[in-house]
């Protein structure tokens, strides 16, 4: 295992209210699931709740309650940082347990998936572990049942105006540098009916926007329906009474199915925004990467989303310091993101994954290189958001509020995704504005982040 396990700590980094239960002596059966990592890991412990509370099973997420003495940990084995988020977070609970705080520790997702059997040996204290594809088994370990009569339920752990909903699982692309079809398996699209169901279930206890995510968007269908499939799937989204925002997150440009655009300008609730990770702007980079593309049918392409549905904006994420960049591919790299203007950026340093192809070529870039190449990226692309967003102030667009920030509500236009983009502020209004609400309104400044705005 890559990651090392690090040395043990006391458990004072959790939450103090589990320092009340060995006193308690709690002795009734209450799941809490703690949840690291992605939007997807985010529904997977949603369904896990929805079905043990289906099972007439006590069960929370992320609980500041003292009642769990269950702990199930949902795990990110994604990058390096992620990996030992995960690790230190099973050991503080594991610490718990030995203490008396809580009775059994189960470990699923992503790391537990690909590392169990050095993590069994590692850290013996865990009562089971679980993979990505393990819920039944789960659920059994837990005295519960899957029950097929929830399939299309669930519960919903961030505020019910908006909802991720996950497409597919899995992943059939042969990306070097990614480690996700050795955690997620292969791509495996879910019916439609199924995921209309779930629309419509969503829709009648309050959601207004659903989040389309996958591994892979755009192989949406190819599975089960031998064709892409993803603007017919939108059709019957964008059809579900209630629901007036839809967003696209995780589209893969090679192959990119242009029916997604025409759909998207012809339906007033499929937001005009695209998630679409492009991983490098230069050519030899993408073919080490093994995208299957090249800088110039990239740049076709965002020519192409942009003229098709003007007004489009454009999310992506790019990996620095991937083996055999050199300084030419980094400028190349900086030069294509200049050129390109996107509307949203994020940057990761590479983190080389064994099993992966990219782990048989040496990590010859620096880490403080990575590091000074992420900054350097994400300095241009300040440049960039901030004249993006300037140029917005005197304008008024539909906005989705959020929450409340301390005298302050919190909101975002069509083209901000929760939690990775801009948001718009609401300085002091004299107004209340409703959680879950539309408003409108009217930017009346701007940085590189956010906007300022009074409703309208």
């Amino acid at each position: 295992m890559p990651t090392s396990v690090p040395q043990r700590v006391f458990f004072l980094n959790l939450p103090p209210y589990y320092k009340k239960l060995k006193t308690k002596g709690v002795k009734k059966t209450k799941v809490n699931i703690v949840t690291l990592g992605c939007s997807k890991n985010l529904v997977d412990s949603e369904v896990l709740l929805t079905q043990l509370k289906g099972n007439g099973i006590d069960a929370t997420h992320e609980s500041k309650k003292d009642d769990s003495n269950i702990v199930v940990i949902n795990t990110c084995g994604f990058i390096d940082n992620a990996k030992q988020e995960s690790i230190d977070t099973i050991l503080r609970y594991v610490d718990a347990k030995e203490e008396g705080l809580v009775e059994k520790v189960y470990v699923t997702g992503c790391l537990s998936q690909r590392y169990s059997q050095d993590l069994e040996k590692e850290i013996p204290e865990v009562d089971a572990w679980f993979g990505t594809r393990d819920l039944s088994r789960l659920l059994k370990q837990l005295n519960a049942n899957y029950k097929h009569e929830l399939v299309g339920e669930r519960i919903l752990t961030n505020p019910s105006h908006f909802a991720y909903l996950k497409i597919s699982e899995g992943c059939d692309r042969p990306c070097s540098f990614c480690a996700i079809p050795l955690m997620r398996g292969k791509h495996v699209s879910r019916p439609m009916e199924e995921l209309v169901l779930e629309a419509k279930n969503l829709a009648k206890n309050g959601t207004k926007e659903l989040l389309l995510i996958a591994q892979d968007s755009t192989y949406y269908g190819l599975d089960i329906y031998k064709k892409r499939n993803l603007s017919d799937l939108l059709k019957k989204l964008s059809d579900v009474e209630g629901i007036d925002w839809i967003r696209l997150h995780y589209a893969f440009p090679m192959g990119f199915p242009l029916d997604v655009l025409e759909t998207m300008a012809g339906r007033d609730n499929i937001c005009n925004y695209l998630d679409i990770p492009l991983q490098h702007g230069s050519s030899e980079m993408l073919k080490m990467m093994r995208r299957g593309i090249t800088r110039e049918k990239t740049e076709e392409l965002l020519q192409t989303i942009r003229a098709k549905v003007p007004g489009i904006a454009i999310r992506t994420t790019l990996i620095a310091g991937h083996p055999g960049e050199s300084e030419a591919y980094f400028e190349e790299m900086m030069r294509f993101v200049e050129h390109s203007r996107f509307d949203r950026l994020g940057v990761f340093p590479y983190s080389h994954e064994e099993n992966t192809h990219s782990h048989s070529f040496a990590d010859d870039v620096p880490a403080v290189v990575k590091q000074e190449r992420v900054d350097s990226l994400m300095e241009l692309q300040q440049g960039i958001s901030l004249e993006l967003n300037q140029a917005k102030v005197g304008k008024t667009f539909k906005v989705l509020i959020d929450h409340k920030e301390g005298g302050s509500f919190i909101g975002r236009t069509e083209h901000d995704s929760p939690e990775v983009d801009n948001e718009v502020i609401f300085e002091g209004t004299n107004e209340y504005l409703r959680i879950g609400d539309f408003v409108q309104a009217k930017v009346t400044s701007a940085n590189e982040f956010d906007l300022m705005a009074q409703v309208v």
